[in-house]
């Protein structure tokens, strides 16, 4: 698969943002304290590590090994970051909240993930998740309903800089010259 194609293949993975974060929700209400952070976080990373588990393909990890991870690191950092920001919801609140969460599961998915890509994968995550809060609540969505993830803006920015990932992860490093 060509890195073009393979990242084409991941830009749907989009989807799984406003899916996700409308199913937690229904299910779990607003964010506004730990059962329903982590309940909203679960449900969440469910729908996207199994959209995400889709796009990576055959040369990422297993499926069932990048769901777990997503859906534990989601539903633990929503939780950790939203109670880190008393559950607030301006600009820097959810700015905060968006890297602790990003982090929490950038850690959680680099643990299956191999080679080089895993080193970088946590505090890229950090970063893009803040940026995708950031926004969310810059283009003037109600972000004071407390939802799980940010909004289909913020998902876009996020799902285009990792769209790379799958045809990293297709690449084999260099063998070193010996």
């Amino acid at each position: 698969m060509t890195w073009r194609r393979s990242a084409l293949r991941w830009l749907p993975t989009f989807l799984g943002f406003p899916l996700g974060g409308f199913a937690a929700e229904l299910i779990a209400g607003p964010v506004d304290g730990l059962a329903p952070a982590l309940v909203a976080g679960a449900v969440t990373g469910v729908i996207l590590g199994g959209v995400q588990s889709w796009a990576i393909g055959p040369h990422g990890p297993p499926a069932h090994q990048w769901l777990a991870a997503t859906t534990t690191g989601l539903s633990l950092g929503l939780a950790v970051g939203s109670a880190a920001v008393g559950y607030g919801t301006d600009l820097a609140d959810l700015v905060v909240q968006g890297a602790i969460c990003g982090l929490a599961i950038g850690i959680a998915q680099a643990i299956v993930l191999r080679g080089r890509v895993a080193y970088l994968w946590a505090p890229a995550l950090s970063a893009l998740w803040a940026l995708g809060w950031a926004v969310t609540t810059a283009i003037g969505i109600d972000v004071e309903a407390q939802y799980a993830v940010f909004g289909s803006s913020g998902a876009l920015v996020v799902t285009v800089a990792t769209a790379t990932l799958p045809a990293l992860l297709s690449t084999r490093a260099p063998r070193s010259a010996s």
